[in-house]
């Protein structure tokens, strides 16, 4: 981490992290603070943490950074030009309504939203650009891609099962990645997930219905994240996995789409818009 963020560069974009003291937000933050294309300007924590007030360099047990970690959400956002954000569904929801008043890129990695959520982000990207995925890896985001492409190529006869892994701590299930694959096998099929999607199973289920898309969690340890897409049919199984093992992955993802996102207009965009695949 550099000693101080420097300062001679003021025409690089401002970003803002929330959930600062997370293990996501504490790697933003350093990959931010040594990047030449972005500059820390705040840090954002819940009310009562014992990091608020403090410098966020220090706070993280390095050099101090120059920005101090706060709760005041209004203040930080109104003078970035992104916030990057991997807290919960209610608190993104919140920044969203902030962020589209500063008109600044909102990068979210955030999971677990439910219907009403989504409606909100929807609204606030009516006033500046929402860069939304459930995971931000190249690798992950080329999966989707290739489930789809197979999903497409493979009749109702191939049943698709979507199973992942993730550490114990992980509080949703499917994970966010889990639910884009089942989407873009649903797609490849020409169908929404909502009309094929099984949820795991438990106790005398019956037959598996025909063209069902399938799901299982696995928690444990600290698993970063592992996903198959598993093609099943009489004689056959076609297997596409991801295997990640170091969350940089996704903060490093995060930081590309707040670059990205500096020239666009408002709306909902997602990794594969920031990828180009």
């Amino acid at each position: 981490m550099s000693d101080l963020q420097n300062t001679d560069q003021p025409q690089r974009p401002g970003v803002v992290v929330t959930g600062a003291s997370g293990r996501m937000g504490q790697m933003l933050i350093r990959l931010i603070l040594d990047s030449p294309d972005l500059r820390l300007v705040g840090a954002l924590e819940r009310a009562g943490h014992d990091w608020i007030g403090r410098d966020i360099g220090t706070a993280m047990g390095g050099a101090p950074a120059g920005v101090a970690v706060s709760d005041d959400a209004v203040t930080a956002i109104a003078q970035a030009q992104a916030v990057i954000d991997f807290t919960a569904p209610a608190a993104t929801v919140a920044f969203a309504e902030l962020t589209a008043q500063a008109r600044a890129v909102h990068v979210i990695g955030t999971t677990g939203f439910e219907a009403e959520h989504l409606a909100a982000l929807k609204a606030a990207a009516r006033h500046a650009p929402i860069i939304r995925a459930g995971n931000m890896s190249l690798g992950v985001n080329l999966l989707v891609g290739l489930t789809r492409k197979v999903a497409a190529a493979l009749g109702t006869d191939w049943d698709i099962e979507v199973v992942e892994s993730h550490h114990r701590h992980k509080v949703d299930a499917p994970s966010g990645t889990a639910l884009m694959l089942g989407e873009a096998a649903a797609s490849g099929r020409g169908a929404k997930l909502a009309d094929l999607r099984t949820p795991a199973r438990e106790g005398i289920t019956g037959a598996r219905e025909p063209g069902s898309i399938g799901f299982a969690a696995i928690r444990g340890g600290d698993v970063v994240g592992e996903h198959d897409v598993i093609f099943a049919t009489e004689g056959e199984r076609i297997v596409l996995r991801h295997l990640a093992t170091d969350r940089a992955i996704f903060a490093r993802g995060a930081i590309r789409a707040a670059i990205w996102g500096q020239d666009k207009g408002p709306g909902e965009y997602d990794m594969h818009d920031v990828l180009a695949l």
